[in-house]
């Protein structure tokens, strides 16, 4: 009858296959680590430029050129700016960024914006100011009128004429309010009419 031979482990042998799968185990890390660079470009990141003031169409068309992928995301009107130019970008210039990623461009607009124009009557100056400039209008100026209500919006007036809600106007228009000005106690009309009568 054989005997069937056992084979043992020793000491030495274990140690070996220790570090055997220590240095495979090592060497996927490392293989990972260095796809994972190459993967993301890692370390290749540059400072985004400025294009305010490029053309937005030029950038789009030849954005290769750049490194990057331009994208026309809003349009906004801003006075003296040359339309279809860059005025805002995101990221914003000086930023840390990688080629290839995407550029959001806000472009100057040929024209302003028509928008509707708000109810400013019975509110007081202060926030018919605040609304104003909220629309993108300009207040040109301010003209007092007697009247018991101080500081509050009598009229709204459009050159010349007064401008009712809800009438379209663009952005950057001048608007005038009439605004009231207490002038003390004014004579009741009932009471001069009734004296009158009297005479």
């Amino acid at each position: 009858m054989d005997k069937q031979k056992t084979r043992r482990l020793t000491p030495d042998k274990v140690s070996y296959h220790i570090l055997l799968a220590i240095l495979v185990t090592v060497v996927i890390f490392v293989l990972t680590i260095l796809f994972l660079r190459l993967f993301t470009r890692h370390g290749h990141e540059i400072e985004m430029p400025s294009y305010a003031g490029r053309s937005a169409e030029e950038l789009t068309q030849n954005g290769r050129a750049e490194g990057f992928v331009f994208v026309v995301s809003d349009e906004l009107y801003e006075n003296g700016a040359v339309p279809g130019t860059v005025l805002k970008q995101n990221p914003q210039p000086g930023e840390k960024v990688k080629k290839g990623r995407k550029v959001y461009l806000t472009v100057a607009a040929s024209e302003p914006p028509t928008i509707k124009m708000l109810e400013l009557r019975d509110l007081s100056l202060r926030q018919a100011q605040i609304m104003i400039e909220s629309q993108g209008l300009v207040l040109d100026r301010i003209i007092e009128k007697p009247s018991p209500y101080e500081n509050v919006v009598l009229e709204v007036l459009y050159k010349g004429h007064s401008i009712a809600q809800g009438t379209p106007i663009k952005q950057g228009e001048k608007i005038i309010l009439v605004v009231g000005k207490d002038i003390g106690d004014l004579p009741d009309s009932t009471e001069t009419a009734t004296s009158e009568n009297q005479m």
